[in-house]
C-alpha cells in the first residue's frame, strides 16, 4: 500500500506539493500544513484505499493511514519537494487563536513522540530490572542504559528548540544553539558559585534549565520573530554569519535574564495547578480527562496536552495526566474486544480482532476510533462513560505516570503505584467491553445471509435486491487484501472472484463515477443505493490498460447493461489479483445488508438484499 502510485494519490489530493508549506508524520497520521485547505480533496482522500480518515483540526490537514505511516511518508518526500518539518503557517489561512496554539504545540512534538515514548519504554523497562533485582543502579550497565533513556529529556530543551523553529519558520539550528547554551558547562556551572550572578550587572537567577519545555518555547517563539526581523534588515550577503551571530548575542541573554525565569515560572505555576486540583478534586480531574482523551484524540490535537505532561515529569518526577489519559485508550480497546466478542459476522470479527492488538501492544488506537467507534456511534457514551469511571478511579487514588509511555499493556511499568493505575485501566477496559458486548454495538441489528434473514419475522419499510455485477466466486470482505475493504470503511458489501470478464449494472440507476481507468465504476440506482464496483486490488496501477469501458459517467443504465470489460489473464500476468469488491458505500442509510450465502453466482444472480 506504502508505494509511489498511493503517495501520489494523496498528494495530488491535497493539492499538490506546490500546495504543501510541511509534512510531518505521527503513529498513524501524515500531518500536513497547506497553504490553502480549498485546493485539497478531504472526500477523495477517505474514498482511496488505505486512507481511514480526513481529520482538518488545529492548523493540520492531517490523513490517517495508519502503522505503516512511515513508508508512506517516505514515500511522498521522495522526490525533495516537500519541505520534511514544519513552516509557519501561511498569513493568507484563517485561523483561530486556539487552532495556531494547538498546531504549534503539535507541530513541535510530533516529531520527538517517537523518541519521547522509546524513551520511556526504556526507563519504564530499567525500574521492571531494578525492582527484580537483575540490574543494580550501581552497575554501570544501569548507568549506560540510563543515560540512553534520559538523553531526550535532558537534552529537551535543544531538541524542541530546532523543532519549535522549523515550525515557525526561523533558523532550526539557531533555536537548538539557544536550548543548548542553558545546558552547557558554564552557565550550569554558575548553580554552585557562591554569591551573586550578574549580566552586565544584572541579577541573573540561575536555574537548571534541563527537561524545561516553557522557557524554550517562550525563547524560541520571540527569537522566530527577531529572525524574520533581521533578515529583512540585514543585507543578504551578510546574513550568513551576521543572522546567527546577533540572533545567539541577544536571544541567549535575553533567555537565561527574562523568558528561561518567566517560562520556570509559567511551567510551576501550571504544574501546581494540576497538583491543586488533582487534590482538591482527583476524582473529577480523572473524569474530565478519562472521558475527553478520546475525542482530543478524534480531532488531532491530543499532542496538546504532551508538554505539560513533560513539563510534570522534569519538576515533579512524576505526572498526573498520562495516568487518567490512558483510561481512554483502554475504554477503546475494551469497544473493540466487545464487538469481537459479540459479534459473529466473521469480517467485523477480523477487523475488531486487528484493530485491539495494535493499541493494546503499543497504545496506537485510531484504528479502533476510525473503524469502529465513529462508525458504531451507540458505543460513544460506552467508551465516555467507561474512561471516565477509570480516570476517575486514578485520579481518586493517586496513581502517577514516573516516565513518559503510550498508553499500552507496558505502560504500567511507568506508573507508581502499579497497582493503582492497573486497577483504573483494568475498570475502564472492562466496563467498555461488557457495555458493547451486552448492550450491542449496532442501532439496528445486521445479519449475514439472506437464509437467515428470511426465517426470522422482520418489519421493514423498504426492500432492495442488488443482483451480481459479474460471474465468479463468493468471498466476505474480510478475505481481501485491502484494509479499506476488508475493515468495511467503505462500507458493507462482498466480494467476488470473477471468472469472466465482464461487468454488469446490477440496478436500474446512474453511472454516478467513473475512474478513467475502468477499475472501478459507482452506481446509484433508481431506488437510492449507491454501488461501488472495484474491479481488483490495486489495479488503478495499470491506468487503464486491460480495461474497455463501455460506458459513460452520467448514462442511465438497466439491470444486466454492460458496463466494463477486463481481461482478467493479462490483469493476472501484471501481478494483480482481481478480486472485486462489491460495496453499498451509503451502508448508514440501511437497517440490514444481508448477502447471498451461495459460494459462486452467476451475473444477474440475487447478491444482496438492503433493507431499510
Amino acid at each position: 500500500m506504502a508505494d509511489s502510485r498511493f503517495a501520489k494519490e494523496i498528494l495530488q489530493n491535497v493539492g499538490g506539493d506546490e500546495n504543501v508549506s510541511s509534512l510531518v508524520h505521527c503513529a498513524t497520521r501524515l500531518r500536513f500544513t497547506l497553504k490553502d485547505d480549498t485546493k485539497a480533496a478531504p472526500e477523495e482522500l477517505e474514498n482511496m484505499d488505505g486512507v481511514l480518515k480526513v481529520v482538518n483540526s488545529g492548523g493540520e490537514f492531517q490523513v490517517v493511514v495508519g502503522p505503516h505511516v512511515s513508508e508512506v511518508y517516505e514515500e511522498i518526500v521522495k522526490g525533495g519537494k516537500i519541505h520534511t518539518g514544519n513552516v509557519p503557517t501561511p498569513s493568507n489561512k484563517k485561523e483561530s487563536l486556539s487552532s495556531k496554539i494547538f498546531g504549534i504545540i503539535s507541530g513541535t512534538f510530533t516529531p520527538l513522540l517517537g523518541a519521547l515514548a522509546g524513551s520511556g519504554m526504556l526507563k519504564a523497562l530499567l525500574i521492571l530490572l531494578t525492582m527484580t533485582g537483575l540490574l543494580s543502579k550501581e552497575d554501570s550497565t544501569y548507568f549506560i542504559l540510563s543515560a540512553a533513556s534520559n538523553a531526550i529529556f535532558y537534552f529537551l530543551p535543544i531538541f524542541v528548540g530546532i523543532t519549535l523553529s522549523t515550525k515557525l519558520g526561523a533558523n532550526p539550528y539557531i533555536g537548538g544553539l539557544i536550548g543548548a547554551a542553558l545546558l552547557e558547562p558554564n552557565f550550569t556551572g554558575l548553580l554552585n558559585v557562591e554569591g551573586d550572578v550578574t549580566f552586565l550587572g544584572i541579577a541573573v537567577i540561575v536555574a537548571n534549565y534541563s527537561a524545561s519545555v516553557f522557557p524554550i518555547f517562550i525563547a524560541t517563539s520571540i527569537y522566530s520573530l527577531l529572525d524574520k526581523f533581521l533578515k529583512k534588515t540585514i543585507n543578504k550577503n551578510l546574513q550568513l554569519f551576521l543572522i546567527p551571530m546577533i540572533s545567539l548575542l541577544i536571544m541567549v541573554p535575553f533567555t537565561i535574564l527574562i523568558f528561561g525565569p518567566f517560562g520556570l515560572y509559567v511551567g510551576t505555576a501550571i504544574g501546581d495547578f494540576i497538583t491543586f486540583i488533582s487534590g482538591k478534586s482527583g476524582i473529577i480531574t480523572g473524569v474530565v480527562l478519562g472521558s475527553g482523551w478520546t475525542f482530543l484524540t478524534l480531532l488531532g490535537i491530543h499532542t496538546g496536552l504532551v508538554p505539560i505532561m513533560i513539563q510534570n515529569l522534569a519538576q515533579n518526577g512524576v505526572d498526573p495526566l498520562a495516568a487518567m489519559t490512558a483510561c481512554a485508550a483502554f475504554a477503546q480497546m475494551g469497544l473493540a474486544l466487545g464487538i469481537f466478542l459479540r459479534t459473529k459476522d466473521k469480517q467485523l470479527k477480523q477487523l475488531s480482532g486487528s484493530t485491539f492488538l495494535p493499541g493494546f501492544l503499543a497504545g496506537v488506537t485510531e484504528p479502533i476510533l476510525y473503524g469502529l467507534f465513529l462508525r458504531y456511534k451507540r458505543t460513544i457514551p460506552y467508551v465516555a462513560i467507561s474512561g471516565a469511571v477509570g480516570g476517575g478511579i486514578i485520579g481518586a487514588l493517586g496513581a502517577k505516570s514516573v516516565a513518559f509511555a503510550f498508553p499500552s499493556v507496558f505502560s504500567i511499568l511507568s506508573v507508581s503505584p502499579m497497582v493503582y493505575y492497573v486497577i483504573g485501566i483494568s475498570v475502564s477496559f472492562l466496563l467498555a467491553a461488557l457495555l458493547t458486548y451486552f448492550l450491542g454495538f449496532e442501532d439496528k441489528g445486521t445479519k449475514n445471509s439472506i437464509e437467515d434473514h428470511e426465517t426470522k419475522e422482520v418489519k421493514q419499510e423498504k426492500k432492495e435486491n442488488i443482483l451480481s455485477p459479474i460471474t465468479g466466486h463468493v468471498k466476505p470482505l474480510s478475505k481481501v487484501h485491502d484494509s479499506v475493504f476488508s475493515t468495511e470503511i467503505m462500507g458493507k458489501g462482498i466480494a467476488i472472484e470473477p471468472t469472466i470478464g465482464e461487468v454488469i449494472s446490477p440496478v436500474d440507476g446512474t453511472v454516478t463515477t467513473l475512474f478513467p481507468t475502468g477499475h472501478a465504476i459507482g452506481i446509484t440506482s433508481n431506488s437510492g443505493a449507491e454501488i461501488l464496483i472495484h474491479v481488483g486490488i490495486d489495479t488503478v496501477k495499470l491506468e487503464g490498460k486491460h480495461f474497455t469501458t463501455i460506458v459513460k459517467q452520467g448514462d442511465q443504465v438497466k439491470t444486466g447493461d454492460q458496463l466494463v470489460q477486463f481481461d482478467i489473464d493479462n490483469i493476472k500476468e501484471s501481478g494483480y489479483q482481481i478480486t472485486t469488491p462489491v460495496i453499498i458505500t451509503n451502508t448508514d442509510a440501511y437497517l440490514e445488508i444481508i448477502e447471498t450465502a451461495s459460494s459462486t453466482v452467476s451475473a444477474k444472480d440475487k447478491l444482496l438484499t438492503l433493507i431499510k
